[in-house]
């Protein structure tokens, strides 16, 4: 069975609900609060809930962070590639959701930001895979250099890459050769282009491009030419972890099979059914979209 192999970093979120950010200086009461695994994790449970084999290949350090983020991806069903790293626990991103739902992050990076040499090395890829390649794993010296080592022996497998929110300041440049579907937002596809349209920015970025608008939907482009899958507008609650919804659901579609069009569709209902309830890994299930398809025409 075709996996999604998972090559980027999984944290611990603590998720603060405010009112809004607080001035510099001063304090905030929140009115919620959860402890839960989040950044990579959120990509690879969304995949699971909708039926994909997940392997996380990323590092992952001792103590209760780690602990814990084991304990969940076990509870999903994921299984882990290597043992953790011996003298780290793994690292805290605080996440501050104000009453729009925008989120906020400060993160404090630990063992998923230290991968050991030879990291993938016993990472075996099939073709029909997909590879999951996060901006945030160039963002770490070590991490980029065992990642650069090893895409190159990467072959059959679709390697997915998801930019994300410090694409500016990343060599994004050095994975883009080895990339087959690049799945960014709105904000990171006119900035990785120079483009404010986002139907030029799709298609100059080249290949197979998937640009999540929220709940416009997103652009597909593939050699240039674009189109538009709707999105589903909803009442959001908490925006945290949509776009990594969207892109685990366009994932496990991929790899059963769909084609990129029905594949960005059931994202688009994952993403729109994610920001009505709060926490980071709030993907649905695969007959939860169904049924939410079902209700939407």
């Amino acid at each position: 069975m075709s996996r999604l192999v998972h090559t980027g970093q999984v944290i611990v979120d603590l998720v603060l609900q405010v009112p809004g950010l607080p001035e510099r200086g001063g304090d905030l009461l929140a009115s919620g609060m959860a402890l839960t695994p989040g950044g990579g994790f959120n990509v690879m449970a969304a995949a699971a809930r909708s039926g994909a084999e997940v392997v996380y290949a990323g590092a992952h350090g001792i103590g209760r962070f780690g602990d814990a983020v084991r304990a969940a991806l076990g509870a999903e069903g994921i299984s882990v590639a290597g043992p953790p790293l011996s003298d780290v626990d793994t690292g805290v991103c605080v996440v501050l959701v104000d009453d729009g739902g925008e989120r906020t992050f400060v993160t404090g990076t630990g063992a998923e930001g230290r991968m050991v040499p030879g990291q993938f090395a016993t990472v075996a890829v099939s073709p029909g895979d997909v590879v999951y390649v996060s901006g945030y794993t160039l963002a770490h010296p070590a991490n980029r250099e065992a990642l650069l080592d090893w895409l190159p022996s990467v072959s059959g497998a679709r390697v997915l890459f998801d930019p994300g929110p410090l694409a500016a300041d990343l060599p994004v440049d050095l994975v883009m050769p080895y990339v087959d579907i690049l799945s960014c937002n709105a904000a990171e596809a006119r900035t990785l282009s120079g483009k404010d349209s986002l139907t030029a920015a799709a298609s100059v970025l080249g290949g197979t491009v998937v640009v999540r608008d929220g709940p416009a939907g997103c652009l597909l482009a593939e050699n240039g030419v674009v189109r538009k899958i709707p999105g589903f507008p909803v009442e959001p609650v908490d925006t945290n972890g949509a776009g990594d919804a969207h892109c685990g659901v366009l994932a496990a579609e991929l790899l059963a099979g769909a084609d990129l069009a029905t594949a960005a569709r059931r994202a688009n209902a994952a993403a729109a059914l994610s920001v009505q309830r709060r926490g980071p890994a709030t993907a649905p299930g695969h007959a939860e979209i169904d049924a939410f398809l079902g209700q939407h025409g």
